[in-house]
């Protein structure tokens, strides 16, 4: 099975390096993998201090695995953090971040590059975030006497491990040292296999959060957009979105202000949305202090605001579920209020499906469907409940962080 694994990530390398020619995400991840064994010999040579190596697939993982970062960086200090993506919408937005030493695309898992990566970097700790299973890494790891940590991690039945004709990916899981869970659902699915290094934590992605909120800022235009109005923040947006928003924004704008933040800043989205919308518009780089008040739609044009923009909000709207996967929902969730999002693509999403199950969330298939929900939850008895639910359901599920840490500081010395 490992030959098999094996031309499937020779495969798909060559299909990165054929997308590379027409695609940018694709070319920067070609790039960001260009002569990085030199690059990691030159930058980590000289380094004397001990390494923990924190692993994400992209940008939604990162904000999973930021909090464990920070925490052991604020307590460990004397150890060196190398962070590292599989893709370009992580590394590219975060190859700045100054919480960690290092940070790197990482190289193909073959057995070659995992044994290289790892003589080079020397981690005394590894931390792959959420789905993150590779086969030689792991097993690298595991030859060395290395601790893999798999933090926020989420099974579900349907994946390879659970197959009966799953043997090799099941031996990832055995390189694990331990599992950090989201859910009692993969607690039981790893009982399955007899594998009992783990704990129920739940998501870092909580705290995460919930320290965001306590540190957001006031924005003074988009409270003057809001001034006494009740507000929907529409979060991260898809073009597959906009059929359902347009005309439901169309209908309701005269009884509510909208907040738009697409997920891609477009020209071209933007500037469609605008003429689809009978609404009064504004754009939040052209805000003009006279003219704020009276608009109905507020569409912000930048990246980085959105999380403080739901404090504003009575109601929020999350896109990406008709399309690839429903975006950030906790971020929403933290400041107590309900919470719209498409119905085709949220199932993956512990904390959609836990808030639709306790009545803070709710899943539209289309214009009509949402329109008839949202009457539902302004209902004031609804609505209420609604809020107190989502509110509620982020103070319950704080402190993964802190289990994660406690494992850690077991591993870590405060003298190496």
């Amino acid at each position: 099975m490992s030959v098999i694994y094996n031309l499937l990530l020779l495969f798909a390398r060559a299909g990165y390096a054929l997308a590379g020619r027409f695609n940018t995400k694709a070319r920067a991840f070609n790039a960001g993998r260009r002569d990085i064994f030199k690059r990691l010999t030159n930058t980590l040579g000289s380094n004397t201090a001990p390494i923990i190596w924190v692993h994400c697939a992209s940008l939604g993982e990162f904000e999973q695995g930021r909090p464990v970062i920070e925490k052991l960086k604020l307590e460990f200090p004397q150890y060196k953090v190398l962070l590292t993506f599989f893709s370009p919408s992580g590394f590219e937005v975060r190859k700045n971040y100054d919480q960690a030493d290092y940070i790197f695309y990482l190289p193909w898992d073959t057995r070659r590059n995992a044994a290289h990566f790892i003589e080079i970097t020397k981690p005394v700790l590894a931390i792959f975030i959420k789905y993150e299973f590779w086969y030689h890494y792991s097993t690298q790891l595991k030859k060395r006497n290395i601790p893999l940590l798999s933090v926020s991690s989420i099974f579900r039945e349907d994946q390879l491990f659970f197959k009966s004709y799953g043997g090799f990916y099941r031996k990832i899981l055995f390189n694990f040292s331990y599992f950090f869970l989201q859910n009692d659902e993969s607690a039981r699915l790893l009982k399955s296999l007899k594998i009992q290094n783990f704990v129920k934590a739940g998501d870092t992605r909580f705290d995460r959060v919930n320290e965001l909120v306590k540190r957001s800022l006031e924005l003074p235009l988009v409270a003057q957009f809001k001034s006494n109005e009740k507000i929907m923040v529409i979060g991260s947006c898809w073009p597959e979105d906009l059929e359902v928003l347009i005309p439901f924004i169309n209908e309701h704008y005269h009884h509510i202000k909208f907040i738009v933040a697409p997920h891609e800043i477009d020209e071209t989205f933007i500037g469609n949305l605008e003429q689809s919308l009978n609404a009064e518009t504004i754009r939040y780089s052209a805000i003009d202090t006279a003219k704020v008040e009276r608009a109905h739609v507020l569409i912000i044009d930048n990246v980085g605001m959105l999380g403080q923009l739901y404090k504003y909000g009575e109601f929020a709207y999350i896109g990406g579920a008709f399309g690839k996967g429903l975006h950030n929902i906790l971020e929403a969730a933290c400041y107590g209020i309900p919470i719209f999002f498409g119905n085709k693509n949220f199932e993956k999403f512990q904390e959609a499906v836990d808030l639709i199950n306790r009545g803070g969330a709710f899943e539209v298939s289309d214009y009509l469907d949402f329109k008839n929900k949202y009457e539902m939850v302004t209902l004031p008895q609804t609505f209420l409940l609604a809020c107190e639910v989502t509110r509620q359901y982020v103070e319950e599920n704080l402190g993964a962080t802190d289990k994660v840490m406690q494992y850690c500081r077991k591993l870590l010395t405060t003298n190496p």
